[in-house]
């Protein structure tokens, strides 16, 4: 069995559900891009040189206690599903699965520290923790980013920071986001003064892969924009805050729909139960939208399952292209997977009751 399909078999540590307002964050994630000193940006290397880098990075992650365990994957050995599925599972960026060449992904086995090397940057070092924990994302990629400089000189400027290929990254070069689910917002017609909130404050929001992409089953990434003039405990605070406020707003939106709205709610609660308990075929983004509905509903006490709230977590990632492919161990077409979509949710809906 190859590393990626023992992944197949495991939870993901930060979708089980544990963190600080996991009812509201689904996960909490810092990133750090570095370049290496001796080597041009990525747009300027050559294979010859992108290829010193994978394998020099490799020996370097190796002496990290933080990555202690940790799969080295090149890309040079994984098929294009086999990105595919890393994307889905949050441990690469869609930039990193669409590009071909010398790279490579450091993965520790649960999956809560990844390494990307030749990405935007050199390396892209990131941490996730189960809902609101930024400061311990934190504690963990710092201890990552020393042990890392102890054996490879970063690119540095004593009156910039840490140099980048993208402007808004210099600086610290730390990106913190946090993944919400915002369902009652989203409902309650509320989500779009939030996000015009989050601009107004210099913060992105974003899809559930990230940049370049639109929410879908009202799950958002909210992020910094700017890395310069700031320190890096401000740049969480910051952030940690903002979030704290939106899970207060999206939980309040909660009991308007139960109070206010109740009848329509429960109805749109229970269609969205019935359809997935039903449908012979349906794709990612529909599937997505019911069960993030019906994840509220449960969370609200509308429904009876024996569902956790980790189980629900995890249903969503099984849902996607790449992981259904891998489960049913062979290569599905678009129709295909919808139908084999359905069949997965019905056999986890089975005990799923009104």
């Amino acid at each position: 069995m190859n590393v990626i399909d023992a992944f197949v078999k495991k939870n993901v540590e930060w979708l089980r559900a544990t963190g600080p307002d996991s009812d509201v964050v689904v996960s909490s994630r810092l990133r750090l891009a570095r370049n290496l000193k001796d080597f041009p940006f990525l747009q300027k290397l050559v294979p010859s040189q992108q290829e010193q880098i994978v394998e020099l990075m490799r020996g370097v992650l190796e002496k990290s206690t933080v990555l202690k365990k940790s799969h080295y994957l090149r890309y040079n050995d994984l098929t294009e599903l086999d990105r595919q599925f890393l994307l889905e599972r949050h441990l690469i960026s869609r930039e990193h699965a669409s590009e071909k060449g010398h790279k490579a992904v450091a993965v520790t086995p649960d999956e809560q520290v990844s390494v990307m090397v030749l990405e935007e940057d050199h390396l892209r070092l990131q941490v996730f923790q189960s809902g609101l924990n930024l400061t311990e994302s934190w504690r963990v990629v710092n201890q990552l980013d020393t042990e890392i400089e102890k054996n490879a000189e970063f690119s540095f400027s004593p009156t910039l920071g840490y140099l980048t290929a993208c402007p808004t990254n210099v600086g610290t070069g730390l990106r913190a986001s946090c993944m919400l689910h915002l369902p009652s917002l989203v409902l309650t017609k509320q989500v779009h003064k939030v996000l015009q909130a989050l601009a107004k404050l210099n913060l992105a929001a974003r899809g559930l892969y990230g940049e370049g992409t639109q929410a879908t089953g009202n799950f958002f990434q909210f992020s910094n924009q700017m890395t310069l003039g700031q320190q890096e405990e401000e740049i969480i605070d910051n952030l940690a805050s903002v979030i704290r406020q939106v899970v207060d707003q999206e939980r309040e939106a909660r009991g308007f729909l139960g109070e206010k709205r109740k009848a329509k709610f429960e109805d749109q609660i229970w269609r969205s139960l019935g359809t997935l308990k039903s449908a012979r075929v349906i794709s990612s983004s529909e599937a997505t939208q019911l069960l993030s509905l019906l994840q509220l509903g449960i969370l609200m006490g509308l429904v009876k399952s024996n569902l956790t709230h980790q189980d629900l977590n995890a249903l969503f990632l099984l849902i996607q292209p790449a992981h259904l492919q891998k489960i049913s161990a062979k290569t599905l077409n678009s129709t295909e997977r919808d139908v084999r979509r359905a069949d997965l949710i019905r056999e986890k809906l089975t005990q799923v009751n009104l």
